[in-house]
């Protein structure tokens, strides 16, 4: 193997399944694999064919793949105790699923062996020979994952180290170091490592590490440094409980800060994209905070920050954003200076570097507004029409003459809310209405309708999700509110924000703004 080459090895169709609220289709996780392909991953666990129908319709499909890059694997367990490889469902099952690596899981820890699989050691030893011995005969390149290994070692370290050259001895292909509870530390991890390397060739070693002690990507990279050549893992730490170590960081870890070689260039500037697709897919909501691709990844908001990454922005990023496909974001808050305000108005194509009295008066109005309840380091939308009419730029593409909402309802039939709604473009009026299952639905469907004849390019856009809080409980139903709408016209996503006492109030000023940043961001609107 090429020097200092980490084998990419995922487990998120398998592992990752396991995960509370995480669940794949058989032609999600179709497409998922064919994804992690074009990445260039070197393995991907399509799931377990011998534990339910699902997983094998996965197998039958993915044999009309032509997979380019990447070594579709089957996973499955050694056989039973007390019975023949040649007659385990499992294993046949595994035979069947047609792929030219296969992967078994066994029992390394001999409290599991007792306990757990009611039956004595030796019988565990020649469980997993025969299986490994069984699925090689069959031409299969085996892959042993040592089941809670790290655990095992640290109990019993002689019957371990013998389950795993047993393994070795019986022609697997690669040995993983599981650390299945996901509790052992990284100097723990390297001390075993190293002892375990005794025993066995480093270059036929992986590690699969899950994340209850909030490290199973430290451990996997402790465990690289160490010389071993496979990491098993999940996009985004999907998995069991705490979940498994996350490939993405893993790999950005190891490629960007360790020099190791796993992915090529190009591959690696796809992990933002990557991460959001498998989630997406999940339908699990993208995490802002997650290392390396999340959306606050380079989030910026304090103004010293931000004047320091203005000068070098090595000074307050661990690296360039754009290797792992994301992006530099500079927030607006009441915790900012001039050098928020004047990068985010260097994003809309203004220099306010030479206006220093208008940079003050954008500061000095969002610290206001923020006092208020508005929050503009999650409104980008909002904050970039603030800017533009601070600076004389912005010309309301519209204006609201009068609106009236109504939610009736009767004892056999759910709310339905009607909005009724005014408003005048270049001097014309339209007035229209609309149905909504809510008094703000009703009323953007009714906005909308008004609008299109004027900016048939609305229908383009859509809001994609709308969030209430309310800013001070003390005051009860009467409680100030903070409205977030989320929208998007397929190309680019953008936050809009209302405040109010008035829950409808501030819903109007979060959907008006969403519809006015649309239109700001043409030159010409082109009122028809």
């Amino acid at each position: 193997m090429t020097k200092n080459k980490v084998l990419i090895y995922d487990t998120t169709l398998r592992d990752g399944t396991q995960g509370e609220q995480t669940n794949f289709s058989a032609e999600e996780k179709l497409r998922i694999a064919q994804r992690l392909d074009d990445v260039h991953f070197h393995y991907i666990e399509g799931g377990w064919p011998g534990s339910n129908p699902k997983d094998a319709r996965f197998f039958e499909m993915a044999k009309n793949v032509k997979f380019k890059n990447s070594r579709l694997t089957a996973f499955g367990s050694t056989r039973r105790a007390h019975t023949k490889t040649e007659s385990c469902p499992n294993l046949k099952a595994l035979v069947k699923a047609g792929t030219s690596a296969c992967a078994i899981v066994g029992k390394s820890w001999d409290l599991h062996v007792t306990d757990i699989l009611k039956t004595d050691l030796n019988e565990n030893l020649a469980m997993i020979a025969e299986s490994v011995e069984y699925l090689k005969s069959m031409g299969k390149e085996v892959i042993f994952d040592a089941e809670h290994f790290f655990d095992g070692y640290k109990n019993n370290s002689r019957y371990t180290a013998k389950v795993v050259k047993t393994a070795f001895a019986a022609g697997a292909d690669f040995i993983v170091l599981c650390d299945t509870n996901g509790g052992s530390l990284p100097h723990e991890i390297c001390t075993i490592v190293k002892r375990i390397s005794a025993h066995l060739p480093l270059e036929k070693m992986a590690i699969h590490a899950h994340n209850d002690g909030g490290l199973a990507v430290a451990n996997s990279l402790a465990a690289v440094q160490k010389g071993v050549v496979m990491v098993q893992g999940t996009i985004n730490g999907y998995g069991e409980r705490c979940g498994n170590a996350d490939l993405i960081s893993v790999i950005a870890n190891l490629q960007l800060k360790l020099g190791k070689k796993c992915l090529p260039p190009e591959a690696i500037r796809q992990l933002t994209n990557l991460s959001h697709y498998v989630s997406d897919v999940a339908n699990v909501p993208p995490l802002n905070s997650r290392p390396f691709v999340g959306r606050s990844a380079f989030a910026h908001k304090g103004g010293v920050h931000v004047s320091g990454i203005v000068k070098n922005s090595v000074a307050y990023e661990h690296i360039q954003p754009e290797l792992v496909g994301n992006h530099r974001r500079v927030l607006v808050s009441d915790l900012s200076g001039k050098s928020n305000v004047e990068y985010k108005a260097k994003e809309l194509g203004i220099d306010l570097a030479k206006n220093d009295a208008v940079s003050k008066k954008i500061v000095h109005e969002v610290k206001l507004m923020e006092d208020r309840g508005f929050q503009f380091d999650a409104a980008d939308g909002s904050l970039s029409l603030l800017i533009k009419k601070a600076i004389g730029e912005f010309v309301a593409p519209f204006n609201l003459e009068t609106f009236s909402v109504t939610t009736s309802r009767t004892e056999n039939n759910p709310c339905l809310s009607q909005a009724t709604i005014k408003i005048s473009v270049a001097g014309e009026e339209e007035l229209t209405a609309a149905e909504g299952n809510g008094p703000v639905n009703a009323l953007d469907h009714a906005l909308r309708k008004a609008l299109t004849k004027f900016y048939p390019q609305i229908r383009d856009m859509h809001l994609v999700d709308f969030k209430v809080r309310t800013l001070e409980g003390s005051e009860g139903t009467g409680a100030g509110v903070r409205v977030l709408v989320d929208s998007t016209d397929g190309e680019e996503v953008w936050s809009t924000i209302g405040v109010s006492e008035n829950i409808i109030e501030a819903s109007w000023q979060a959907l008006v703004d969403s519809i006015q940043y649309k239109l700001s961001k043409e030159e010409n609107l082109n009122i028809r």
